[in-house]
């Protein structure tokens, strides 16, 4: 067990509330590419073409077009490690609630309850003009053009898409669970995206404290208390194993 997994278990142990905030890098683990990274979709697809309200509504099935190649992207992506050690530990009650920037599900499929997808999900697609919302799976089958089964007007992703707000509940649960927190945790995210990209200061401006696992660098390393440039899944699956000795400990004492 590496040391920086050994303080990240003493830090979540001497702080009661530990929410985790997750990105891309905890999914690239799963074979999800980070699509603005080099090569990805974004080199093939103008974002603001494709990603983009307006565009839905200019050239719909061009849009679907690109989100089918997501999906397939991501359909034979299973949880990683970080995911499962996550939810292992949210059944052990060492953490509250995970925040995620990704839209994949794989934190719902490794057994994680508490979920907050702040930039929607890939799993469903909705209709902006009823609010009805679809299996993902009904939609596609519905391709080139999916309709709502409702109002008839076109499906998009339910996803956030450029030129759309973040959704205004996810977004106050965030800060919410932030605010509280007695410790955030943020695993495969280079915090430059806001509003999410400032929940650590809510965390820090409540007095509780942070924690970095990310490869690369992030604006708020100098605010944290731990910082680790390492891989989302062996770094989790290292502090899962490390809380897993506390807890076996602290059971054996308690039956004795």
């Amino acid at each position: 067990m590496k040391r920086g997994q050994v303080e990240l278990a003493r830090l979540i142990r001497t702080h009661a509330r530990c929410v985790v905030l997750t990105g891309a890098g905890i999914s690239t683990e799963s074979g999800i590419p980070d699509f603005r990274s080099a090569g990805g979709l974004w080199e093939r697809y103008d974002p603001t073409e494709v990603a983009n309200i307006d565009a839905l509504r200019r050239d719909p099935r061009r849009v679907w077009d690109f989100y089918a190649l997501r999906l397939e992207a991501l359909g034979d992506a299973e949880p990683n490690d970080g995911h499962r050690a996550l939810a292992e530990l949210e059944e052990q009650g060492w953490v509250r609630a995970v925040i995620t920037q990704n839209v994949d599900g794989l934190h719902q499929r490794a057994g994680s309850r508490e979920v907050v997808e702040v930039h929607g999900s890939l799993r469903e697609a909705e209709c902006v003009h009823c609010a009805v919302r679809v299996p993902m799976e009904d939609a596609l089958a519905s391709l080139p053009l999916p309709a709502c089964p409702e109002c008839g007007e076109i499906l998009k992703p339910g996803v956030v898409m450029f030129g759309e707000l973040l959704p205004a509940a996810a977004i106050e649960r965030a800060q919410a669970l932030a605010a509280e927190a007695d410790f955030l945790l943020v695993v495969g995210s280079s915090l430059e995206v806001h509003p999410i990209a400032a929940l650590p200061g809510e965390t820090l401006g409540a007095g509780g404290a942070l924690a970095i696992v990310n490869r690369g660098s992030t604006p708020w390393d100098s605010r944290a208390e731990l910082v680790l440039d390492s891989g989302a899944g062996e770094t989790l699956r290292g502090l899962a194993a490390a809380l897993c000795i506390v807890e076996t400990d602290r059971s054996r004492r308690s039956d004795g």
